[in-house]
């Protein structure tokens, strides 16, 4: 990895275009309704989440060029340089049982994957959905439920690394399309080829009522995990250690006959 000096002018760094954004999101028939951008807020999940609550329509979508008050799974905190990454949450009211929306954050790792893989970097999923690029994680997906009229929604949170130099990497662990060689770095039209994947599997699957085999086959296809040996640390604080062998009808990672609906998964790497 080489390095570069960070600026907010940096590659790919401009601020994004709303008017141009809504122009080519917001079309008759489309599932993307309005579209919300700011220079700067605490976190475009929470944003997401209020405007859910107080009834806003399936299909809104919020970004940022600034998220400063970024959440991570675990309440862990997630932030980054001014217009170095895409931020975005969309709401979205799935007319699906409740029990079926545990493929949703499957479903949105997927997205990352196509976009990155869109992007020229070569990508995979690491259950149940980090996206990583050669064992280093690109992006960071949170998903919240929120009551509001006219019934429940899924908040989905993405934070994709666009054009992080090396020096700004939050971790050593992490990368960003600008580290792989990827294009375009343009984060808008980074967000339009995201939110044309999300739409493409979000329909499909609620067509399909939820039905696990609508999205299945293509996340075993680009799951890294499977195959790998893992240990999964729980949330009771127990380590279970073993073969990933498959992900169940209900999203969970199956590690030698046991499934697992949640926790963090190390792969184990190969001497």
């Amino acid at each position: 990895m080489h390095h570069t000096p960070a600026t907010a002018s940096g590659p790919g760094r401009g601020p994004l275009d709303a008017e141009a954004l809504r122009r080519g999101l917001l079309v008759e028939g489309g599932l993307w309704t309005a579209l919300e951008v700011s220079a700067s807020t605490g976190s475009t999940n929470a944003d997401a989440v209020a405007a859910a609550v107080g009834g806003a329509p399936e299909g809104l979508v919020v970004t940022t060029d600034h998220q400063v008050a970024g959440r991570g799974r675990l309440d862990r905190r997630w932030e980054a340089p001014p217009r170095s990454g895409l931020v975005v949450s969309v709401v979205l009211r799935p007319d699906v049982p409740v029990a079926r929306w545990t493929w949703l954050p499957l479903l949105a790792g997927l997205a990352v994957d196509l976009t990155v893989r869109d992007c020229g970097v070569a990508s995979g999923l690491k259950w149940p959905n980090d996206v990583l690029v050669d064992g280093r994680k690109i992006c960071g997906i949170l998903l919240e439920r929120a009551e509001g009229a006219p019934r429940a929604a899924a908040v989905m949170g993405i934070g994709l690394n666009v054009s992080l130099t090396a020096d700004e990497l939050p971790v050593p662990t992490a990368t960003s399309l600008l580290l792989e060689g990827g294009d375009p770095l343009d984060r808008g039209r980074v967000l339009t080829l995201l939110l044309g994947h999300l739409e493409r599997l979000y329909r499909r699957w609620s067509a399909a009522q939820g039905d696990p085999e609508s999205l299945r086959p293509l996340y075993l296809e680009r799951c890294v995990t499977l195959g790998a040996t893992v240990r999964v640390d729980l949330p009771d604080g127990s380590v279970l250690e073993g073969t990933a062998d498959d992900v169940d009808a209900w999203g969970r990672l199956v590690v030698d006959g046991r499934a697992v609906a949640a926790g963090d998964v190390v792969h184990a790497r190969l001497a």
